[in-house]
């Protein structure tokens, strides 16, 4: 028999070179490369190959890790795509979206996974805080280009909706964790608020959250005249940009020694090193690099993700769980959207492009797996069938009708 070792890196090798050509390939047809890497994954899998099983179940802290590398990496190109300076009134869509829609969301999935699908309250809750941010990996369809793609005024108003997206998916995978701690703390003490919400509030809402931010804008003002005026000088050696990986293990890193939430220190300090240099042409190659790492890791995730389809990561999965992943994708999600921008400048049409692609990925699996590496939490499979559901829908529905909706868009309101 062929030796594992040499499939498996047949496929490795197979996933690498589709990582570096389909984004370009596919970039003009309805079809996004997530779609792709979840069926390979699926046809690989499913052979006699005599591959491993990557049940995430199986393997619970290979899962998160690997995620949480994916998140973070995306979170570093995310904060160098945004060219509008942080404030409360040019990021008002964004504080809408966080504010307004996050919460529904949590509330609204949680409920429906309470009642609907039997789960007990710790599960509930983890479900609601998983399938609750807007993927900053997979959502990159709709987000804001590359930098120095910053529109002109005359085009402000179909770039707001990728602003909002962008920014969106930005925060609020950082403040997707105080609700996972929640519901890791609910799992250990009880759903009674006595034992345990005093020092949610204390540590991981207020003290996790000022640390993310602080270490974030710390690192990336520091870190920012080193970036443009030594390594931008020289190219950044032999890779131009590679110093965006070193950036965000530093930064991630030690957020996460202080306690502190890295996700949001990551974006933070993106955004910082953005702001530091705006149109420096070595904000490109620090993007640039951020986003190759990203296509790879992202690509290997996916396709580890579609071989668990294909083995039985779906097998817990009820009539009534389907259901509420549906609901999730198809109306939860899309009416707090709708209701966060209420009363927003967003013109209508992208309002309800902004509610429908609230992209669920890599980060739901992050969450899903830390908070049961974390905790004892109730049905685990039923969880993992549920949110395994939603991505899959997600990266199908979302990954196919981005392009053209967007485009559509676009050309409406910049003729």
């Amino acid at each position: 028999m062929v030796e594992t070792y040499v499939v498996g890196l047949t496929v490795l090798g197979a996933v690498t070179f589709l990582a570096a050509l389909l984004p370009e390939h596919l970039e003009e047809r309805p079809v996004s490369p997530a779609i792709v890497y979840v069926a390979l994954g699926a046809v690989v899998f499913g052979l006699p190959l005599g591959l491993p099983d990557p049940d995430p179940l199986a393997y619970p802290h290979a899962t998160e890790r690997l995620a949480e590398f994916v998140v973070i990496v995306a979170l570093l190109g995310a904060g160098l795509k945004l060219d509008r300076v942080p404030s409360l009134s040019g990021w008002a869509t964004t504080w809408r979206l966080l504010a307004v829609t996050m919460p529904l969301t949590v509330a609204a999935a949680a409920a429906l996974g309470w009642w609907v699908v039997g789960l007990a309250p710790a599960a509930a809750l983890l479900l609601g805080a998983a399938l609750a941010p807007t993927d900053p990996v997979l959502a990159s369809t709709v987000q804001v280009e590359e930098p120095h793609s910053a529109p002109a005024s005359a085009e402000e108003s179909s770039y707001e909706m990728r602003f909002a997206l962008t920014s969106e998916a930005g925060l609020n995978d950082g403040l997707a964790f105080p609700v996972t701690y929640a519901a890791i703390a609910v799992a250990a003490a009880g759903l009674a608020p006595g034992g345990w919400v005093g020092e949610w509030l204390l540590v991981d809402v207020a003290y996790r959250i000022a640390v993310g931010l602080a270490v974030g804008y710390v690192l990336g003002r520091a870190l920012a005249p080193v970036l443009f005026r030594i390594s931008a000088d020289s190219q950044g050696g032999a890779v131009p940009g590679i110093e965006a990986l070193g950036l965000t293990l530093v930064v991630y890193g030690a957020a996460e020694l202080f306690a502190g939430y890295g996700f949001i220190a990551v974006f933070v300090a993106a955004l910082s090193i953005r702001h530091h240099e705006r149109t420096h042409e070595y904000n490109r190659a620090l993007h640039d690099f951020a986003e190759a790492v990203e296509r790879l890791a992202l690509a290997l995730l996916l396709v580890l993700f579609g071989g668990a389809i294909a083995t039985g990561l779906m097998s817990a999965l009820t009539p009534a769980a389907a259901l509420v992943g549906l609901l999730v994708v198809f109306a939860v999600r899309p009416l707090a959207g709708l209701a966060g921008l209420v009363g927003s400048s967003v013109p209508g049409d992208q309002r309800l492009v902004v509610a429908f692609f609230g992209i669920r990925g890599v980060a739901s699996v992050f969450y899903l797996a830390y908070a049961l590496n974390s905790a004892d939490v109730p049905g685990a499979e039923t969880l993992w069938s549920l949110v395994g559901l939603v991505v899959v829908v997600s990266v199908v529905v979302h990954g196919v009708s981005a392009r053209p909706v967007v485009g559509r868009i676009a050309a409406r309101h910049n003729p």
